[in-house]
């Protein structure tokens, strides 16, 4: 297993972006601001979507411009397609990825593209952000949704995700993100799904999870992507979000869980638990009505327990 992770936070993104209330943009900087305190390297901090799909997702622009402004942060957003990847671009993201759907169902409920024309887009992107100036130039990831099944479809091959991974990779898309959208996935497909992709495309294109807990197995999927190699893993704190066009896929895997369970394995994700769980207060004032979930949270850490900070100055 690696020792050096990376916990990207999506909540701002994937969190807010089912929920029926409008989170305020003051609170969402404080959010954000907080969790990069914290130690949090990389938020993914919306998505340039059209406004009049998802108007929770509209102050996106601002929060690039104010996230830019923080140390050390990695500035992510998601974009549906090539006029989303302009805005990015525009707005100064330091990182842009886009959900390729290995379920054509999905695809074309989400985006309203098949696997030939999201292909396309994928192309069309990678050569707008080859033509950007290098100390500039964001980087590019595709999200390859419903790898591991679709409420849809049912279950997808390891052999056909495999298939899009490398194409995806010729389009020139530099890494690849395997998602569990709507919480299909069991360890054991996630141990040889990431293997096999890695074996596919090379094991530096493929580093990251988008996992859910929909069915409680989040955290025991993440064990079996460090066995496989991976070392980033997306998470949204209090657990918040899902996909708004796959049924049922409720369930994010909590980022303070996660900080927790690596913190408590002796791998090092460079965040402090204890600052991190008090973010949660920003989210419950200004979500009232909305469930929080989090078993630190609600347990609290066990006696002996050292935090990331803590382990380092004990060091």
């Amino acid at each position: 297993m690696s020792t050096k992770l990376t916990v990207s936070e999506v909540g701002p993104r994937d969190g807010l972006q089912s929920l029926a209330q409008v989170m305020p943009l003051s609170a969402k900087k404080a959010w954000i601001a907080a969790e990069a305190a914290a130690g949090v390297g990389e938020i993914e901090v919306g998505s340039f979507v059209p406004d009049k799909l998802l108007p929770q997702m509209e102050d996106t622009a601002q929060l690039v411009a104010f996230a830019k402004t923080l140390p050390n942060l990695e500035v992510a957003v998601l974009v549906p397609n090539l006029r989303g990847a302009e805005r990015a671009i525009e707005a100064g993201a330091d990182k842009i990825s886009i959900p390729f759907s290995m379920s054509e169902t999905h695809s074309l409920n989400n985006v309203r593209k098949n696997h030939a024309r999201m292909l396309e887009e994928i192309r069309a992107i990678a050569d707008l952000v080859n033509q950007q100036p290098t100390k500039s130039r964001p980087y590019f990831e595709v999200g390859l949704s419903t790898a591991f099944g679709c409420t849809m479809e049912g279950p997808i091959s390891a052999d056909a995700v495999t298939r899009l991974a490398e194409k995806t990779i010729a389009a020139g898309a530099m890494e690849l993100c395997l998602s569990d959208t709507t919480g299909y996935a069991n360890p054991a497909q996630v141990r040889n799904l990431s293997k096999q992709v890695k074996n596919a495309v090379g094991a530096d294109k493929l580093n990251s999870l988008h996992l859910h807990n929909t069915r409680g197995l989040g955290l025991a999927n993440v064990v079996a992507g460090l066995e496989a190699g991976i070392t980033t893993f997306d998470a949204s704190l209090c657990g918040l979000g899902g996909c708004p066009f796959a049924p049922g896929a409720s369930g994010n895997i909590v980022t303070e869980d996660l900080v927790f369970m690596l913190n408590a394995m002796g791998l090092d994700c460079g965040i402090d638990l204890d600052a991190l769980l008090k973010v949660r207060t920003i989210l419950a004032n200004a979500l009232p009505d909305e469930p929080l979930y989090g078993f630190t949270a609600d347990a609290g850490v066990p006696l002996g327990y050292l935090s990331s900070s803590q382990s380092a100055a004990a060091s």
